[in-house]
């Protein structure tokens, strides 16, 4: 049996996201604003509801082409309101349409998404050493700062918390635990 980050739970869908996913360096600007949309959606919410929604997600947000997203129009906006597939919220729902237009503004001032966002780290992962649930942070002083330069950009639904669970997820931090077997990876 693989040895796993303390989180993941017995769901299969859990396990392929940790062992296939989660913490791995992610440089194209499509999957990097896959995984905004869907960490703004999770804010308030566990990471397994998000997950069990993905694909919906997927369908509703045209396979998050953020072109089309920044684009959308007042009525595709109440019809993702009507999908149940999704997180209903109004404030989230318009956070992604302001959100893709911000990214593309971000892709027309530094070439690409990724390059903004890597710039960050040097352009290489940080790697942490924890081996308990509690040495985990919720924020660093890093997620603060990109936070506050979104947040100044007019992103919506990118407070701290939302923006660490971003970079782990994307890998700009691999914060596997040391006895993970992704860990080394």
């Amino acid at each position: 049996m693989k040895n796993r980050c303390f989180w993941v739970t017995d769901s299969k869908l859990y396990q392929d996201y940790h062992d296939n996913e989660w913490g791995k360096p992610v440089y194209d600007d499509k999957t990097l604003f896959e995984f905004l949309i869907l960490e703004t959606f999770q804010a308030g919410l566990s990471w397994i509801t998000i997950l069990n929604k993905r694909e919906n997600f997927r369908q509703a947000f045209d396979d998050f082409e953020y072109q089309k997203i920044a684009e959308y129009s007042e009525s595709k906006y109440e019809s993702l309101l009507q999908d149940a597939g999704i997180i209903r919220n109004k404030l989230k729902i318009k956070s992604a349409i302001i959100n893709a237009q911000l990214f593309i503004e971000i892709q027309q001032e530094f070439g690409s998404f990724s390059k903004f966002i890597w710039s960050y780290v040097n352009h290489k992962p940080i790697i942490n050493h924890f081996k308990t649930r509690e040495e985990f942070p919720a924020t660093t002083e890093l997620s603060d700062k990109i936070s506050k330069d979104l947040k100044k950009r007019g992103f919506k639904f990118v407070g701290s918390t939302v923006i660490y669970a971003f970079m782990q997820a994307i890998g700009m931090v691999n914060d596997h635990t040391t006895d993970c077997f992704r860990y080394s990876r």
